[in-house]
């Protein structure tokens, strides 16, 4: 069984997939429907109106509906996305047993402890049969899935099957009075038009449950008498086929599987039994432990099922839907159907092999045509295919206790024999079966991959080790999840580790990692390389995606079912599906060769690819941006409506034109400042500066703009505003003392204006003034020096700043053709360079057109923290580099720590440490670590105390071993004296009155948090970082003696060195 979603409530009494969504409606015996997202794991909404226990719940085939019926005597039917009861049936006089849609017609079947079933119609809400016939509780009513007919089980012994034909031509009936409530009026004859086709009696008591086989004229049924019956059926009789034995207490529910011929049946013995359909025995028993089972279901379109037990439920799946397959070369060897068969695809030609029996994994030797099938079968089984001139050697099976095999060689086969409990060891054999050696493995493996000629990835719980065989040395590891397949790319120069949720790309030199991706809330099912590209091809339940070298991922296309992989050629994928049939698909790879083209910096292929005008999409300018080539995102955003982003781009790309004409558009204060402020710093494009300065109405940065442009004659233009602070300033800048003189007088500062014009020898101006000042005539400093304040002289004079010689941009020209064997980073041909001349005096601002200029602003480098960090997988050095966030989940992961505050101090003096340095004087001292031991006299106090302890507590026992270890540490006269004297006191009576949990016996250690012994062999639970133990409760909890890591936590260890990485 594989349990794909569990969940905890009270006892489930009825349960329904949906058709279509990955959701499962359970009914409690408390009254509460609970709606689930199996897939997710949550719950998505509950239902309570019901009064009493709910025992049945069944979807709509196709409208937002579920009907339910319980122990309130009430059928009610609900809409899920309104969250609302649309109406409720009213009839039956007692508990309400099962529920169900009709796949057709507008009917709902009922089945009550009134005896009866009844068939309503939930359009018009009226009873439109009602089948009686049964003389004790009516356990079970439903459909069968094609024909007219219904079938019911009770605890009356019998099972009865019911021709519903005529209820198909009945006209509806009128809706009931609101007096009458029961719909007694349309009890006539009219109602009791169905009949019975078949009486099944067989069993000794009462029957709990009956299903119709989905195709075939069979019929399943389980009772009380603890039995499973299968029946069959024709035109004008029913007879027993089989009686199934083996459920010890009473059987609640059994169905035919829709896709296996099996049956799966659940009891009160707390069991779920398969049972071969064919043959008639039981194959498999799933035992819970203390939880009955009362109800099954099955998805209508897929291979779960459900089962609802005393404290919840499980939906679980009896086998793995992903066919065993293997590549060799341009065939593929899969199992479909109880045989192994072999696909080719250049020809399409499908063909069967041999016969073989549910295999785990296929491996192959194309040069032997061998065929290694490794099954569950038995405990773990291999089976060893020679095909040669169109006969099958089959060499006997042999059972190795659940472990796997794989070719290493032309004629060698590695086996992982776990028949003898040693884990480590692999067996090398050849093509008859014959062990040519053993050899002992290096950690214990669970699981063996091939990894080229002589070469195995062995794994075990959390890490992958890559083994040579011949020199038995491990050439490699990676720490990751338990990896489910391996994919290797055909050169097997790249492997591709894959986890249930997690995806690691790797080369094979030394197992170096190149990317991880996680897939958090869905399961990775298979992949294939494209090798044409050196793009990693995968599947999720939902999507077919794609990651590259560098870890970045994206979704290629969406899908209904999940699908495996097996080859990926251009924009080809080749899949089989779940029924093991071999299928292609034609996907559009223009977004992850746009990227590819962009990593590698091909730029000659990103220019034809944004030729074509095949790539689009706000996704992608923003991982442009992201990137580092905003140039490039530049020319995918031409909508209206996003001048902003177009703004951003242009700035951060350098392209002022662009930016120019996005901020005339938008026309906001905001943008005019950042346009001047990027102006001057990425070109000294003054004009631009000058004209966004003039937008925001930016008087004090004109004029420092003309200043320093040495445009003198637009700067005492500014000197007609109003504003008398800048036209000070302004004068200063012009050194027109006049002027100053003139503003100060006029602002009413005479002392200023008349000291202004004595210093600067406007004698007249200085005369009139003193006169209007009177006997306030300032005083002037005696012995000092006046200067006239003049601005300084320009360096540049008009025009903008001089720019350097650089290259066209690859949209500046480099489209019109391209080169397909440029070197890697180039940029094709097409590409030359240009000479930039100076603008010359600036003409002012005719028209934007006249600031197109062919600068481009060389990008920015890299930050060298960035880039220390960016390379280093050490804890320490991303803190070093200010990357805190990496370095705290760094240590997450490789010590499990969590609470960081008291590192925080640390982490702070690692990055300032890294960015500052001290001179070292001779007389530093040496630094030196410490190391603290229990000395002899220490022990010697802890074991007097404890002695003393134990001897006042009548624990004679305890004292004596304490007394005795004691007077082995040469203890002083006095303290070798009490010790004897306690032991020559203990001897007499080898008791103790109170039971302590210590033995002296067993070696032990104490928990950190409850101070309890925890001896060898017990359970314990360990800090990943100060290795402290604690018992198994304590587990999750932030450790007490470091204060850092979570107990128990699963980490991979600190990496104090970038030698331990390769």
């Amino acid at each position: 069984m594989l349990t794909k979603f569990e969940t905890s409530s009270n006892q489930v009494r009825g349960l329904s997939f949906h058709p279509k969504r990955p959701w499962i409606l359970s009914s409690l015996h408390t009254g509460v429907i609970q709606l689930w997202d199996y897939r997710m794991a949550t719950l998505i909404d509950t239902f309570e109106e019901h009064d009493g226990p709910v025992r049945g719940v069944h979807f709509h085939i196709s409208q937002p509906l579920f009907v339910s019926g319980g122990d309130d005597y009430k059928i009610k039917v609900w809409n899920y996305k309104t969250h609302k009861c649309l109406f409720t049936l009213l009839g039956h006089l007692d508990y309400i047993r099962t529920v169900q849609f009709h796949h057709e017609c507008p009917w709902i079947v009922s089945a009550s402890d009134d005896q009866t079933i009844r068939i309503w119609n939930w359009q018009s809400r009226t009873c439109v049969s009602v089948l009686a016939g049964h003389n004790h509780y009516v356990m079970c009513a439903s459909f069968h899935p094609k024909e007219d007919l219904l079938v019911s089980a009770s605890l009356d012994q019998t099972v009865r099957v019911w021709d519903i034909a005529p209820l198909r031509n009945k006209k509806k009936t009128p809706l009931a009075d609101d007096d009458d409530i029961m719909g007694l009026t349309q009890m006539n004859s009219d109602l009791f038009d169905a009949t019975v086709k078949y009486v099944l009696e067989g069993h000794d008591r009462g029957v709990n449950w009956a299903a119709f086989h989905p195709t075939l004229p069979l019929i399943v049924s389980g009772a009380d008498d603890r039995k499973v019956k299968l029946w069959r059926t024709n035109e004008t009789k029913a007879w027993e086929v089989d009686t199934l034995r083996g459920h010890s207490s009473n059987v609640s529910s059994v169905m035919f599987h829709a896709k296996h011929d099996v049956i799966v049946s659940n009891s009160e013995d707390k069991t779920i039994r398969v049972w071969d359909a064919t043959k008639r025995t039981e194959i498999k028993t799933f035992r819970r432990e203390n939880d009955r089972f009362w109800i099954l279901a099955a998805h209508p379109e897929t291979n779960l099922l459900a089962a609802g037990h005393d404290s919840g439920l499980i939906v679980f799946k009896l086998e793995r839907e992903r066919p065993a397959f293997a590549l060799s070369g341009d065939s593929l060897l899969y199992a479909k159907d109880g045989f192994l068969r072999r696909y080719e695809y250049s020809t399409q030609k499908d063909s069967q092999v041999i016969p073989i029996q549910r295999p785990r994994t296929v491996s192959h030797s194309p040069t032997e045509n061998a065929a290694l099938i490794s099954s569950d079968l038995d405990g773990g089984s291999y089976e060893l295919y020679i095909i040669r001139s169109g006969t099958v050697q089959r060499d006997a099976k042999r059972v190795s206790g659940g472990g796997s095999a794989v070719f290493i060689a032309r004629k060698r086969f590695a086996v992982l024999d776990k028949s003898t409990g040693q884990e480590e060891v692999l067996v090398v054999k050849n093509l008859k079966n014959e062990v040519v050696k053993k050899i002992p493995l290096p950690i214990p493996t669970y699981a063996i991959f091939y990894a080229g000629t002589g070469t195995l990835l062995c794994r075990c719980e959390d890490k992958v080790v890559m083994f040579d065989l011949t020199q038995r040395l491990v050439l490699g590891e990676v720490h990751t999840p338990s990896v489910r397949h391996v994919v290797w790319s055909n050169d097997m120069e790249s492997v591709a580790l894959l986890s249930k949720h997690t995806i690691i790309l790797a080369s094979k030199k030394e197992l170096v990692i190149q990317c991880t991706l996680h897939e958090t809330t869905t399961r990775v099912k298979s992949g294939a390389w494209d090798d044409d590209n050196g793009v990693f091809i995968y599947t999720t339940l939902n999507h077919v995606k794609y990651c590259l070298p560098n870890g970045d991922s994206g979704i290629i296309r969406t899908l209904v079912v999940p699908i495996y992989i097996t080859k990926v050629s251009s924009d080809k994928i080749f899949f089989l599906d779940r029924d093991g049939r071999n299928k292609e698909i034609t996907v559009n790879a223009t977004e992850y060769m746009f990227k590819l083209a962009l990593m590698r910096k091909r730029f000659d292929h990103v220019a034809r690819m944004i030729e074509g005008s095949r790539i689009s999409g706000q996704a992608m300018v923003a991982y442009m941006q992201q990137k580092g080539f905003p140039e490039v995102a530049l020319h995918f955003v031409e909508e209206e409506g996003h001048e902003r982003v177009r703004f951003n781009l242009a700035i951060e790309s350098g392209n002022m034109s662009v930016a120019v004409a996005s901020a005339t558009k938008i026309n906001e204060k905001d943008y005019w400042f950042r346009l001047g402020v990027e102006a001057l710093r990425q070109g000294g494009n003054s004009s631009i500066v000058e004209f966004a300065y003039q937008q925001t109405r930016s008087i004090e940065r004109l004029s420092f703009l003309y200043l320093i442009t040495g445009n003198l004659e637009k700067l005492s233009k500014l000197m007609k505003k109003k504003d008398v602070m800048g036209q000070f300033q302004n004068a200063l800048y012009l050194g027109d003392v006049k002027e100053r003189v003139k503003i100060l007088e006029k602002g009413g500062l005479l002392p200023l204006a008349y000291i202004t014009a004595s210093v600067h020898g406007l004698k007249d101006i200085a005369e009139r003034l003193s006169i209007a000042l009177g006997d306030d005539v300032p005083s002037l400093p005696q012995g000092k020096t006046h200067s006239l304040l003049m601005p300084p002289i320009p360096v540049v004079c008009g025009g903008d700043w001089p720019l350097l010689r650089v290259m066209k941009g690859i949209f500046e020209g480099g489209l019109e053709s391209g080169n397909d064997d440029v070197e890697e980073g180039d940029w094709g041909d097409a590409l030359d360079m240009v000479d930039v001349e100076e603008d010359g005096e600036g003409s002012g601002w005719g028209g934007l057109e006249l600031l197109d200029t062919p600068f481009m602003t060389p990008s920015q480098g890299m930050d060298v923290s960035q880039i220390w960090s960016q390379e280093s997988p050490l804890a320490a050095e991303q803190a070093a580099a200010g990357s805190f966030d990496t370095a705290m989940s760094l240590l997450h992961r490789q010590l499990g720590i969590k609470n960081f505050a008291p590192l925080k101090s640390m982490l702070l003096d690692l990055f300032s440490g890294s960015h500052s340095y001290l001179p070292a004087f001779s007389s530093s001292p040496v630094l030196t670590s410490l190391t603290a031991n229990l000395q002899p006299p220490h022990l010697r106090l802890a074991l007097l105390s404890a002695m003393g302890v134990c001897y006042k507590a009548r624990n004679l026992a305890t004292a004596y071993n304490f007394a005795k270890r004691l007077l082995e540490t040469n203890p002083t006269e006095s303290q070798a004296k009490t010790a004897r004297q306690i032991v020559q006191a203990a001897e007499r009576n080898m008791t103790d009155a109170t039971e302590l949990n210590y033995d002296f016996r067993n070696p032990f250690v104490i928990c950190g948090s409850t101070y309890v012994p925890i001896y060898r062999g017990q359970e314990n639970v360990s800090c990943p970082y100060c290795t402290a133990r604690f018992v198994p409760s304590q587990e999750g909890k932030i450790c007490g003696i470091c204060d850092l890591a979570v107990i128990g936590a699963d980490a991979s260890g600190l990496l104090c060195s970038p030698s331990q990485v390769r």
